[in-house]
């Protein structure tokens, strides 16, 4: 569908949103008029901004992407997260280590 069909479509439709509503919520003609120009105008600005960013999407140009420099690197960053993770595990067990004693001798002191 082009994309000028699709605004066409669009605004028809809010047309004949803002028919319904102006219909079941206003109680004069002018409220009639009012609700539906809105509504309308939602739509039609709404499909203009939807018609925009699909346009924009889909002109999209292929990049280079170096996926042999982004793996080494990601490579490193696990390598890294090992290392301290390891590092993180020995302090947790020295910590642990560090309260068992420290609670054997206050028991032991009372």
């Amino acid at each position: 569908m082009l994309g000028e069909n699709f605004v066409y479509f669009f605004t028809v439709q809010g047309f004949f949103v803002g028919i319904i509503f102006g219909i079941l919520k206003s109680f004069d003609a002018e409220g009639l008029l009012v609700y539906t120009f809105f509504i309308t105008a939602f739509f039609y600005l709404f499909s203009h901004i939807i018609i925009a960013l699909y346009f924009k999407t889909l002109n999209a140009k292929s990049q280079f992407f170096p996926k042999d420099r982004h793996e080494r690197e990601l490579d490193m960053f696990v390598k890294e997260i090992n290392k301290r993770e390891t590092l993180i595990d020995s302090a947790s067990k020295i910590t642990d280590i560090a309260v068992n004693l420290n609670s054997q001798h206050s028991v032991a002191d009372a």
